[in-house]
């Protein structure tokens, strides 16, 4: 085995997150288009006596840093997968991506572990043998390996890359305090049989694929659509003012990234976005705020740390 190996891997949102009825099994049937963006977690899965896992940089005091953690879970089926005999490992992971922020910032420290080990151990599996593996980790791991743009379907897992052009400029701003995924669906069902209302299994959106292919950012904003927000809005009632914000400073659009609470605004270009995020900055309606584009690369391996 070689000392380490590191992967960087991006954060991603949904452009679209159509929810369908509770099922059986717990999960929700789901229609999304998944973006990756540029704010990215590096993992390095390095040779051990003994198993260790550190975390850094954007909430690291949040990550629980033992064996729970979705990384080290992840290198642990690998390691099963592939008759690792000797699979302890140190797990670094330099955190950007926020915590509890509706941005896939676990699953993304999960794709990255998986690359990584895979490198570190020398197993010959391809992407699809990665990818299946990713599915029984978590949701959004495949798109975590992935990236780019993609439609998701089933609980988000099985993928279908999207055509798209150009590049999308985004303001990405972390609200101060994270939320539950399941707490969130959990709130969306009670908002919903609160309403009555008879839920439909949701709808491929084939408006905002078209509109993603043609490159055009006004076709696009106006498609963002997220069936979740209202119930991360009723967990989290700042987001209103937050959504607000975001529109009076100049974006084409916002949205609250898949469960939340991480708001992402869509801009008119790279000024624009740098315009937007100066502004909504110094209205302290957040704990930090980033510009970001994509759609970009999913998970790759880079030089170790």
């Amino acid at each position: 085995m070689m000392g380490g190996a590191t992967a960087r891997v991006p954060a991603k949102i949904n452009l679209h997150l159509g929810v369908g009825p509770l099922r059986e099994d717990g999960y929700h049937e789901l229609s999304t288009v998944f973006c990756a963006l540029s704010l990215y977690d590096d993992v390095t899965v390095r040779a051990a006596d003994e198993f260790s896992i550190s975390v850094t940089g954007e909430g690291a005091h949040e990550v629980p840093a033992d064996p729970t953690n979705l990384a080290a879970r992840a290198v642990q089926a690998l390691a099963e997968y592939a008759n690792v005999a000797d699979p302890a490992v140190a797990i670094e992971i330099a955190k950007q991506i926020p915590v509890a922020g509706g941005m896939a910032g676990g699953s993304a420290d999960a794709a990255g572990a998986l690359l990584a080990a895979a490198r570190l151990w020398r197993l010959e599996l391809s992407r699809e043998d990665l990818s299946d593996l990713a599915a029984t980790l978590g949701s959004d791991v495949p798109f975590c390996l992935l990236g780019g743009a993609a439609l998701g379907s089933n609980r988000g897992e099985e993928l279908l890359p999207v055509l798209h052009r150009g590049e999308l400029h985004w303001v990405v701003v972390a609200a101060k305090g994270g939320l539950s995924t399941p707490a969130v669906y959990h709130e969306l069902d009670r908002l919903r049989a609160g309403r009555g209302e008879k839920v439909r299994p949701p709808e491929r959106p084939d408006e905002l694929m078209v509109a993603l292919a043609s490159g055009d950012v006004h076709a696009v904003a106006p498609l963002l659509h997220n069936e979740l927000q209202p119930a991360a809005v009723s967990l989290q009632p700042l987001l209103r003012r937050t959504l607000r914000a975001g529109r009076e400073a100049g974006a084409l659009a916002g949205i609250v990234s898949g469960s939340g609470p991480t708001c992402a605004f869509l801009c008119d270009g790279e000024d624009s976005a740098i315009a937007v995020a100066t502004e909504l900055s110094g209205l302290g309606v957040a704990r930090a705020v980033r510009t970001a584009r994509g759609p970009v690369a999913g998970a790759r391996l880079i030089p170790a740390h």
